[in-house]
């Protein structure tokens, strides 16, 4: 073979090397940084306008753009002051949680609060079941009663395609007062071991259901005086050690529930930082001292006690400090289409800054998805 034939060969051969070398290193640079964004999507959990899945563009964006892990129903938008939002009947709610579960390429946490009594997402007037209030349980303190409406519910959920209920509550009913706990009924009461009790069947009645229970607040928010909707809630002079004894109990049983923060205030807790923002409360508390292992959800990003006082960038960056493994939106007092993008940016801007590690997000991304594989979600 002359030199001609042979570089007729040869040169080919040499581009065709040089681009399969490309393609096989590319990819592995690509799916790294589709590795990290799956894993920081799945720390989001966010809420939206409509009745069907195709209603509100975004969340089909932030479905299968951002890959975010989870999403939030409700009754009632507030920030139009309207009953139109996501639930409108049985087979509607149960076609949206479907669709959305079908747009995502991992199962979505479809999450709610239907606790029961005044907060309940899915009312008679809905065609819904009527619902008893934990002020209601906790007064009766029947155990069959308690394990009769929650097995009720959670079958309910289940049914509709709700995976994550954000309740029981088990604040303690130290202040009746209270605008968000007390006088809403929302409470077992102020003895920790009879609100533990309650609470524990419920936890397993949704477990036995494949729904993930979620209770909350932590630290405790029963003693507070304000709303934390509309303000920061100081609780540093009311707030007492005995509020996470349903906590420790609960924790004691190893059922594999989630907990939700609480944008409250303790200076004794914390100087600087309200507990959702706060490592000693939800880390040094909560995980260390308490030995809680699941899921820790934050309560709405877009309350008024973080947003306002601390701005998007910040609480995100502290949240995910602090222990939070999903950052909740629920897009309700406020409306904002883009914040999923804008959060998801966020945080990669901050793992690739060095000031979150990819270690911090690998061990929510961990938490999450043993969570679904528990709830079945993965099958």
């Amino acid at each position: 073979m002359n030199l001609l034939k042979a570089n007729h060969f040869i040169v080919p051969a040499i581009y065709l090397f040089v681009t399969l070398f490309n393609l096989g290193c590319a990819p592995a640079e690509d799916q790294s940084s589709t590795e990290i964004d799956k894993k920081i999507g799945q720390m989001i959990m966010v809420g939206f306008d409509g009745f069907e899945a195709a209603d509100t563009s975004h969340i089909m964006r932030d479905i299968q753009s951002h890959h975010i892990g989870g999403v939030i129903l409700f009754d009632y938008d507030v920030s139009t002051d309207t009953p139109n939002r996501n639930i409108d009947s049985s087979e509607q709610v149960k076609t949206l949680n479907r669709d959305l579960q079908h747009l995502s390429e991992i199962p979505l946490f479809t999450a709610i609060d239907q606790e029961g009594g005044r907060v309940a997402r899915l009312k008679p007037e809905r065609g819904f079941p009527e619902t008893v209030s934990a002020r209601y349980l906790g007064e009766l303190n029947h155990a069959d009663s308690t394990a009769y409406h929650a097995a009720r519910q959670a079958n309910l959920l289940a049914e509709l395609g709700f995976n994550v209920n954000f309740a029981p509550v088990v604040d303690l009913n130290t202040n009746p007062e209270n605008p968000v706990i007390g006088r809403l009924n929302r409470s077992y009461g102020a003895d920790p071991e009879r609100v533990t009790k309650h609470a524990e069947i419920v936890i397993k009645e949704h477990l036995s259901n494949n729904v993930l229970p979620v209770i909350k607040h932590f630290p405790g928010h029963g003693s507070a005086w304000n709303d934390s909707h509309v303000g920061m809630a100081d609780v540093t002079d009311t707030w007492e050690d005995i509020e996470l004894k349903p906590y420790q109990n609960l924790i004691g049983t190893e059922s594999p529930f989630g907990v939700m923060t609480a944008h409250v205030l303790n200076r004794d807790l914390d100087p600087e930082f309200p507990a959702t923002l706060s490592e000693k409360v939800q880390t040094d508390i909560l995980r260390n001292s308490l030995n809680f292992q699941g899921i820790l959800f934050s309560d709405d990003m877009q309350m008024e006690a973080i947003r306002s006082f601390y701005g998007l960038e910040y609480a995100v960056e502290k949240a995910i400090l602090a222990g939070v493994d999903v950052l909740v939106f629920a897009n309700n007092s406020v409306y904002e289409p883009d914040i999923v993008p804008q959060a998801v940016e966020i945080i990669k801007q901050m793992v690739e800054n060095g000031i979150i590690s990819e270690e911090r997000i690998e061990e929510s991304y961990r938490r999450i998805m043993d969570a679904k594989e528990n709830l079945r979600l993965m099958e």
